[in-house]
């Protein structure tokens, strides 16, 4: 699906929606697409979407207990891997079972260590705040593409093949691998 631009209405398959949590003086989560404000995956930060202007940004939405996504994963550090510097990642473990499970599984296909920032969904039903905003019904994994500015461009449900993200990538940003 494609964003349109600033002033015009959203398309009916993409509403922008805001829920905030948190109380007291702590920090409120976010989970409006045009400005997101989440936890790491182990709660000991926040996940901000304006830390990524300046290069576009991909937001994959994960959990351990879908097979497409375990599928993805790898393909998706792989690209981080060699558009470091170019491209920005974030993993978004949501709708998820356990904590512990999705920590898991972004360990054992070595997220971070190919540079992709790892935050945690919060709201909606079972930690689906965020991926719900972009009105995706319950399709895992998502992709959300961010250009340089922070603008939404692409929300790309179901498993992204390597092509297919090469191809988005390329369409959205001219960024050839």
């Amino acid at each position: 699906m494609t964003v349109p631009e600033p002033g015009a209405p959203p398309p009916s398959g993409l509403a922008i929606a805001s829920s905030s949590g948190g109380s007291g003086g702590g920090p409120s989560n976010v989970t409006d697409p045009a400005r997101f404000d989440i936890p790491t995956i182990d709660g000991t930060g926040r996940v901000r979407l304006a830390d990524f202007k300046g290069k576009p940004l991909v937001v994959n939405f994960f959990a351990s207990w879908c097979g497409p996504c375990q599928q993805e994963l790898p393909d998706l550090a792989a690209a981080a891997r060699k558009l470091t510097g170019r491209v920005a990642f974030v993993a978004v473990n949501a709708k998820e079972l356990s904590a512990s499970a999705g920590i898991a599984l972004a360990r054992s296909k070595g997220l971070a260590e190919a540079g992709i920032t790892l935050a945690r969904d919060v709201g909606g039903q079972g930690g689906s705040g965020l991926h719900d905003s972009y009105e995706v019904r319950n399709a895992m994994p998502v992709n959300a593409f961010y250009d340089a500015a922070g603008k939404l461009r692409s929300v790309a449900p179901g498993q992204l093949t390597p092509d297919r993200l090469a191809a988005q990538l390329r369409d959205l940003f001219g960024i050839t691998f």
